[in-house]
């Protein structure tokens, strides 16, 4: 890094800017139009030594560049395009943009809480937080800001626009109009040179400059504007005021991902949601894409696969290469799911109108559309258009796979899945030749199964290509069979397609079915659907939907590290000096199993690709080792020969294999894992599916999850209650999609609103009715309107049936009973896209007759606060929270018409997408190298390569995406564990609004980062604000999961050791009881945990000046540790010791602290703290584990928990604050030289 000089053509004719000699140029421009002196700057270019420099250059390719070189800005003439985008920017920069209406971001995408957050005062809210009180929606809501200063009335494009063809021949580009505060109204030409105050009014054209003293002009908007009206600088500098109160993360505009929409959203009475007058708001499209729309029509298909075709020797052409990779797919996946939310809508015609309404493909912005059923009946014997639907969404997860290899000469188009109104819209790029006619004769495929099993191609250019896919994925090269019975040799499954593109390229098409079927599920729960005329349905037992389920690549991988660990064990069985080391290695490993599957998914695709080259030791050749499956088998193929039926037999054997694997080894150890507290337990919904696919487990497995886990076995039970409101949540997602699929948009939300009062509002009105405007039924006499049909028990009852046929598990009669509301309704809500109306929505008619504001009360148990000694722990603030919130509107009515949701409660739904854009591996393989060489203890080297890594995901990503954001956590966590705090907190912080912006303000690894956060900020002194962060993550935490959630107990602690040294002993008791509260429940009155906690409780009540608590406490931590881990044990003895001397010393220590008490009275607090160690396991503060992964593996060490070292005696020198003397005796001791510079 070194710093540059501009030298700029206006005031202050000179800045400096940080560069790395591998930025490119445009790097530079991009952070100069940021900055406050240059942002009025966009149609430049950068010279040096009077020479043009190419944007597109790195700095280290132009000749001399380096510390304090001077750069010019020299500014460029502008085009139309360049004026437009200008123009843009300005409106922006100015706050005249205003709101907009956006058809894939939703209301407020991309909101940020973090720095609202940081602005509140938790110290008293922490005090009396209410632990087992509900959630509230609110906590997902910014507090109302101040309205920001006006710097002009209105801005916009003029009614005389486009300029005439004589005046465009002289320059002209466009006519604006503005409106300035002072109410004065100018006319201004953009000009190739620049803009000026024309002679136009409202009625009279004449776009030619004003006169003096009336001349004004400017090569930037800015500089005009700011001429032209004398209160302008004031207002913009006011609003820039405004916005640098606020993170620099939270502003910026997101352009490599698609930001986050929120489930709940200030309703539109809001103060910042009031839709205002923007004539400029219907002119945007021209202004970004033009009268002819040419700057985003597109050949997308040529752009992707050109990229990939760009050299990749170097590292510089490397991270180029990935860089515009990345931004590449970020906006095609916009276009796409842009354009799919039309479709679904209605707005695009089909290219096949005649068809079937689920037959029918549309072009739109050059990308090819079709829906994600069976309309040309492909899937008939998978099960119709359940089959196509999870073969669409298999599909894009094979094509990202794909991408990751990165196989030279092997492409594949771009693919997004959008689910939007209850339907699948698959967008791909238009693969050049895909819909040519071919001559009779010729397959419209060349390589794979061409008309099913029926017709085989075998083009042989495709097998190098495709021999390289199948080594990565484990596929096996087997023969298959057309119905002629003749023998085709295939690298893949005959399902993956060959397409040779008449651009010569060679493309992987339909990648839905990379591994082998899971034949034990499909044999225990499918059967063929019965022919038309049959009129048999099929049998309960085996009524799964589809015949689409698949292994997942993460368990063919750990199915192989299996293989390999035997074939290892097998070979040095064969030398028997060795045997003993090769069962002890092979050991090792399966210890090490579940820690390598709880890897992040980067490490483990990382550890996937690498599984090949695993070294054993030096003297065993693992040359010999092969493991690969055959997708193929029990597909309906037939071998011929008695060779052929013999290897196909084996080739099912190993299939099954792999089946059992997953049934009897990988599900019982991912349940005792959790069990036994070694891995990051599930928050919601989506970290339970995350941890689940990381093992390879499949999402139809969570019934035969549910079903292991014993009923009776406190620490699993929230495993239980996960993994039903999963099953529940993604239930209701197929029947409202059934509802919603052939649906007006415009009854949407009626639809969804009715269905929500079915499954949760039942409790207030049993018999709900369904909301839809009687005159636009009429509009539709075509239309179902079935779902107005739906009752409560209806709904039960279809729910229960896709959870049994899908899951395989049985609700029960009263499974509604056990849920708890809020929770089900953020899955609900995420999983259909919907952003709903913040307010207090009322469940039952308790809530609702009782008048409590806080109506979102879950119905499995009635609120509780914890207790302490007989008395309440304190009320929570809500009322006092909502003062700083957002106004609400009337409340979800109780008396004049019971109903939870109404139809306007549903303020927007958006697409849910799922895309396949690759990963950059340079930037993994650079953090990758960072952490093995601090796990060497190389530091230096190690942070070096970490930097280089941060520096590589910002440089291919940007700074707003998801993977920079937990590359921040990540390194946050590093740098704390190496004592470089203050960097540490940094790279929280942005973690933290990135997660926010990009995942969610309510996502699981949002929530973490909150928690790492507010730990890191504590370990710098910052405590309050720590409080801050963990509180808000608490509240996020009800949302999520609700009260209890087992991990809690970690966050609990941490605040407890947090208000310890603030000297809030009594407040820390109380939360040091809510965390023992709930590991009594999640792990039992007698785990080492509760013990432990226990422990702690009892020295925060020596704190608390409560002696006989005390005793008591540590008597029952000390006899868990005794009948636990034996009389031996360190952790015994130091129980046992401590017990001892409290027991004797507590008639001494009363009259001690009466005598302590007279002292503090006349000094003033005396007090000492308990510092933050990290010797007592479950109470010392540390760094929350991301899901499915221990704290050992988070830290790069191995966590050895141990008791508190300290002495009773020590311990109370430390509540004296080893004061100059001690209230019992007039002895004279040395005055404490810190404490005298603390008085000081």
């Amino acid at each position: 890094m070194f710093t540059l000089s501009i030298r700029l053509p206006q005031e202050p004719y000179t800045t400096q800017i940080m560069a790395s000699s591998q930025e490119q140029v445009q790097d530079i421009r991009a952070s100069l139009i940021e900055f406050p002196y240059t942002f009025q700057y966009t149609c430049f270019h950068l010279e040096y030594k009077e020479e043009r420099i190419n944007d597109y250059v790195e700095l280290s390719e132009v000749p001399g560049i380096g510390p304090d070189s001077e750069l010019t800005l020299v500014e460029d003439p502008y085009t139309e395009k360049d004026a437009r985008l200008h123009f843009i920017r300005i409106r922006e920069l100015i706050g005249a943009s205003g709101d907009r209406t956006d058809t894939i971001y939703g209301i407020q995408a991309g909101v940020s809480l973090h720095d609202s957050v940081a602005l509140s005062d938790a110290t008293q809210a922490i005090a009396n937080y209410d632990f087992e009180g509900p959630g509230s929606v609110r906590t997902l809501l910014a507090p109302s800001e101040d309205s920001s200063p006006k710097t002009l009335k209105s801005i916009s494009l003029s009614p005389w626009n486009p300029p005439p063809y004589n005046l465009r021949s002289k320059g002209h580009l466009l006519y604006l109009q503005l409106t300035t505060n002072e109410g004065e109204q100018y006319q201004i030409t953009s000009h190739v040179s620049g803009f000026y105050v024309n002679k136009c009014t409202n009625s009279k054209f004449d776009p030619s400059p004003r006169q003096a003293p009336k001349a004004f002009s400017s090569h930037s908007l800015l500089n005009l504007i700011s001429s032209l009206s004398p209160s302008f600088e004031a207002s913009f500098s006011a609003l820039q005021e405004l916005g640098s109160k606020k993170d620099a993360l939270a502003t910026f505009q997101l352009t490599h991902s698609i930001p986050a929409s929120p489930w709940i959203v200030p309703p539109p009475s809001a103060a910042n949601m009031n839709h205002q007058s923007d004539i400029a708001r219907s002119q945007e499209s021209f202004l970004i894409s033009g009268a002819e729309s040419a700057d985003t029509l597109r050949d997308w298909n040529e752009e992707l696969q050109s990229t990939r075709e760009l050299p990749k020797e170097l590292v510089q052409d490397r991270v180029f290469r990935e860089r515009l990779t990345a931004k590449l797919y970020a906006e095609y996946n916009e276009a796409a799911t842009r354009g799919a939310v039309l479709v679904a809508r209605g707005e695009v015609p089909p290219l096949n109108p005649t068809e079937g309404r689920d037959a029918q493909i549309f072009v739109y912005n050059n990308v090819f559309y079709s829906f994600g059923a069976d309309g040309v009946g492909t899937f008939g014997p998978e099960g119709g258009d359940e089959a196509a639907r999870v073969a669409t969404g298999k599909d894009v997860v094979g094509v990202k796979a794909v991408n990751q290899l990165d196989i030279q000469g092997l492409f594949t188009p771009g693919t997004v899945i959008a689910d939007y109104l209850g339907k699948r819209i698959v967008a791909q790029s238009i693969v050049p030749g895909i819909f040519k006619q071919r001559e009779p004769g010729e397959n419209q495929i060349d390589y794979g199964g061409a008309e099913g099993r029926d017709v085989i191609a075998d083009n042989e250019t495709f097998v190098p290509v495709f021999e390289q896919l199948s080594k990565h994925m484990r596929v096996k090269k087997h023969p298959v069979w057309d119905k002629q019975g003749k023998r085709h040799v295939l690298e893949g499954s005959i399902e993956t397609k060959g397409l040779l593109g008449t651009d010569g390229r060679k493309y992987a098409l339909d990648l839905y079915r990379i591994t082998p079927l899971d034949v034990s599920w499909l044999e225990q729960y499918w059967s063929e659907p019965p022919k038309e005329g049959e009129g048999e349905s099929k049998d309960k037992d085996k009524d799964y939907p589809h015949r689409m389920a698949v292994l997942r690549p993460e368990l063919v991988e750990a199915y192989g590290r299996v293989k390999l660990r035997k074939f290892l064990n097998s070979e040095l069985s064969k030398r028997p000096s060795e045997a003993g080391e090769g069962e002890k290695q092979g050991e090792e490993e399966m210890n090490g199993e579940s820690a390598s599957q709880a890897k992040p998914e980067s490490e483990s695709d990382e550890a996937g690709r690498k599984a090949d080259e695993t070294t054993p030791p030096k003297t065993v050749d693992i040359g010999g080792f092969q493991f690969a499956l055959n997708p193929d088998v029990f597909c309906g193929h037939e071998p011929q020969t008695d060779e052929e039926k013999e290897e196909w037999s084996k080739d099912e054997e190993e299939v099954r294999a792999a089946c059992k694997y997953l049934s009897s080894e990988v599900i019982p150890r991912f349940i005792q894992d959790l069990r036994e507290g070694d891995i990051g337990f599930p928050l919601d919904g989506q970290s339970l599916s995350n941890l689940l696919h990381k093992r390879g487990i499949n999402i139809r497995y969570l019934g035969v999850i549910t079903t292991q886990v014993d009923t009776k076995e406190p620490r699993l039970q929230p495993l239980r209650r996960l993994a039903i409101q999963e099953m529940i949540s993604r239930g209701f997602k197929h029947v409202a999609n059934r509802y919603l699929r052939h649906l007006p948009h415009v009854f949407a939300t009626s639809c969804v609103a009715h269905l929500l009062n079915c499954l949760l509002g039942a409790a207030l009105n049993p018999k709900p009715t369904a909301e839809t405007d009687a005159s636009l039924k009429d509009l539709y006499s075509d239309t179902d309107f079935s779902f107005e049909k739906a009752t409560p028990a209806s709904l039960r009852e279809e729910l229960a049936g896709q959870v049994r046929i899908r899951f395989r598990y049985d609700l029960g009669e009263d499974w509604i009973q056990p849920i708890q509301q809020l929770p089900l309704l953020r899955e609900v809500s995420l999983r259909l896209g919907l952003q709903l109306e913040a307010k207090d929505y009322v469940f039952s008619k308790e809530i609702s007759g009782s008048g409590s504001d806080t109506a979102s009360v879950s119905s499995d148990t009635t609120p509780v606060p914890t207790t302490v000694n007989g008395q309440a722990n304190g009320t929570s603030k809500k009322n006092k929270k909502k003062k700083n919130r957002s106004p609400n509107r009337v409340s979800s009515p109780a008396a004049a018409s019971p109903a939870t949701f109404r139809p306007d409660d549903v303020l927007n739904i958006v697409p849910v997408v799922k895309e396949s854009s690759p990963r950059s591996m340079l930037a993994e393989e650079a953090l990758e190298a960072g952490r093995i060489s601090i796990a060497q203890d190389q530091k230096d080297l190690g942070q070096e390569l970490l930097l280089e890594s941060l520096s590589l995901h910002e440089q291919v990503y940007g700074v707003l995406h998801p993977e920079v954001a937990r590359v921040y956590s990540q390194l946050a966590q590093l740098y704390y564990n190496l004592e470089e705090k203050n960097a540490a907190v940094e790279l929280a912080h942005k973690a933290t609004i990135v997660c926010e912006r990009t995942l969610g303000v309510d996502h699981h690894e949002t929530l973490l980062s909150f928690l790492n956060l507010g730990l890191f900020e504590h370990a710098i002194g910052n405590t309050k604000l720590a409080l801050s962060y963990v509180r808000h993550a608490l509240d996020l935490w009800k949302l999520l999961y609700g009260p209890k959630h087992p991990d809690s107990v970690t966050t609990i602690n941490n605040a407890a050791v947090m208000l310890q040294s603030l000297k809030l002993y009594k407040e820390s008791r109380i939360w040091f009881e809510a965390c023992l509260t709930i590991s009594e429940e999640v792990s039992g009155r007698q785990s080492i945990g509760t013990a432990t906690l226990l422990f702690q409780l009892s020295q925060a009540l020596v704190l608390d000046h409560d002696w006989h608590a005390a005793v008591n406490r540590m008597r029952e931590a000390y006899n868990i540790f005794n009948n636990t881990l034996g009389a031996s044990h360190a952790n015994t003895k130091e129980a046992e010791t401590w017990l001892t001397q409290l027991t004797q010393n507590a008639v001494n220590e009363a009259k001690r602290l009466q005598a302590q008490k007279d002292l503090l009275t006349r000094k003033g607090t005396g007090r000492g703290k308990i510092p933050l160690t990290n010797k007592v396991g479950l109470g010392a503060a540390r760094p929350q584990p991301p899901v499915g992964q221990t704290p050992a593996q988070m830290a790069g060490r191995e966590a050895e928990p141990k008791m508190d070292t300290r002495s009773i005696e020590e311990l109370l020198r430390y509540i004296e604050g080893d004061s100059g003397k001690k209230p019992t005796t007039p002895k004279k001791r040395p005055a404490n030289p810190k404490r005298r510079a603390q008085k000081a």
